[in-house]
């Protein structure tokens, strides 16, 4: 007497929805890099690899890192170092910015005149520069 899987409810599995990349503390890599160690008898190392999800080319970069001296402090922070911008750099990024957007609005503006120029002039009924007129 067998069950059967229901038809409408998933089977349960390991593999979440949204995958995410693991991080792992210095201290865990060396108390997992200490239990590799201690494994003496056959299949112990697979064991414990697969009792912690983990492949044997990440233990070896593990065992690496080990040997250069980095697994002695805490695990760095991936990433660009954040840029330290103080009040006076953001008014000037500001003032940038805004001087980039009106000199695109001055642009749109000398452009509607000179259409509005070249309009009247096609109409027949010219437009005087005040220029020409100083």
């Amino acid at each position: 007497m067998s069950q059967k899987p229901s038809l409408t409810t998933p089977p349960p599995t390991e593999v979440s929805s949204k995958p995410r990349r693991r991080t792992f503390t210095a201290e865990y890599k060396r108390g997992v890099l200490r239990e590799l160690d201690a494994c003496s008898k056959h299949g112990e190392i697979g064991g414990l690899l697969r009792r912690e999800g983990l492949h044997s080319s990440l233990v070896s970069e593990w065992k690496l890192a080990r040997e250069r001296g980095d697994l002695a402090g805490a695990t760095k922070p991936r990433g660009p170092k954040p840029k330290q911008i103080d009040a006076r750099d953001a008014r000037i990024v500001e003032l940038e910015r805004e001087i980039v957007r009106l000199e695109k609005r001055a642009r749109r503006a000398e452009t509607l005149v000179e259409l509005q120029k070249k309009v009247s002039v096609l109409l027949g009924n010219p437009l005087v520069d005040l220029e020409d007129v100083l």
